[in-house]
């Protein structure tokens, strides 16, 4: 058997190679610079989605922050039992998700609707 000293080689897709070599060529990265007009609608459309966004992350905290408020409140829920399962735990293992989920798809549609030229300001 030849015992010859094998070199360790990186292997990676061409993409990830040329997606290195970019960063290295390009330099720090700069800010775009927008006409007047341009700069203010972005503006604008950067505090409407901050604001929707807020609101959302507020509606979500509040969904995980207060069932151990409505435990606290409501220790009967500890005992009693839906299919032989906790309703205490039903409500902590599967109701947050699908409350997530609705809340991710309304946040979706008002950021969405927040980048609509013709929406104003509120």
């Amino acid at each position: 058997m030849n015992k010859t000293a094998s070199k360790r080689v990186a292997v990676m897709s061409p993409q990830t190679r040329l997606a290195h070599s970019r960063r290295r060529l390009r330099g720090p990265w700069r800010t775009p610079r927008l006409d007047p007009g341009d700069a203010d609608r972005a503006q604008r459309a950067y505090r409407r989605q901050r604001s929707r966004g807020i609101t959302a992350l507020a509606a979500t905290a509040l969904l995980l922050f207060g069932l151990p408020v409505v435990f606290t409140m409501l220790p009967a829920l500890t005992e009693v039992r839906l299919l032989g399962v906790r309703v205490s735990w039903l409500l902590l293992a599967v109701l947050p998700y699908p409350i997530m989920v609705g809340l991710a798809w309304w946040q979706l549609r008002r950021a969405e609707a927040a980048e609509d030229p013709g929406e104003r300001d509120g």
